[in-house]
């Protein structure tokens, strides 16, 4: 089973290259559990518009992924993301660590770290450097980010 996890992460992480969210979310469990600390924790269909909105925005996006693993129940990968922020204008290169846990054949937990105030730093200029680092603007970050996937689900 731990080839066929790989090869589900592996398609997974193809189909993120050809910005391809239906794929993604296909890979998923429909009651899949993703978190990051931009958008927090999302369920369901939540975490596959997530990636819906994120693909059909991309701008200037290129992603490479290794080190992927997996057994029977779990999994990882690391990823790295390039694109430009849509806010700022400024590019963004996201270094990425995930985490997988695995049920009848997909993907039903999915955990994003990454170091968010190096993010902000990029995508948000000096403010995030400043500030990047405090509570504040780490929720801002995540109500902006969750404001738009509420926008971006209303509009469909």
């Amino acid at each position: 089973m731990s080839d066929a996890h790989r090869a589900l992460i592996t398609e997974f992480y193809q189909a993120f290259q050809r910005l391809d969210a239906e794929a993604m979310s296909a890979c998923y469990t429909e009651d899949v559990v993703f978190s990051d600390p931009a958008f927090g924790e999302l369920r369901g269909r939540d975490a596959g518009d997530m990636w819906r909105m994120l693909t059909s925005r991309a701008k200037d996006f290129s992603l490479t992924f290794d080190q992927v693993r997996a057994d029977e129940r779990s999994g990882g990968a690391h990823w790295v993301a390039t694109y430009l922020f849509s806010q700022t204008g400024n590019t963004v290169i996201n270094d990425i660590q995930a985490r997988f846990v695995f049920r009848d054949g997909k993907i039903c937990e999915h955990h994003d770290h990454f170091d968010l105030w190096l993010w902000a730093r990029q995508a948000l200029g000096v403010k995030g450097l400043l500030l990047g680092w405090t509570p504040l603007v780490k929720n801002a970050v995540r109500a902006q980010a969750r404001k738009g996937l509420k926008a971006f689900q209303s509009g469909r």
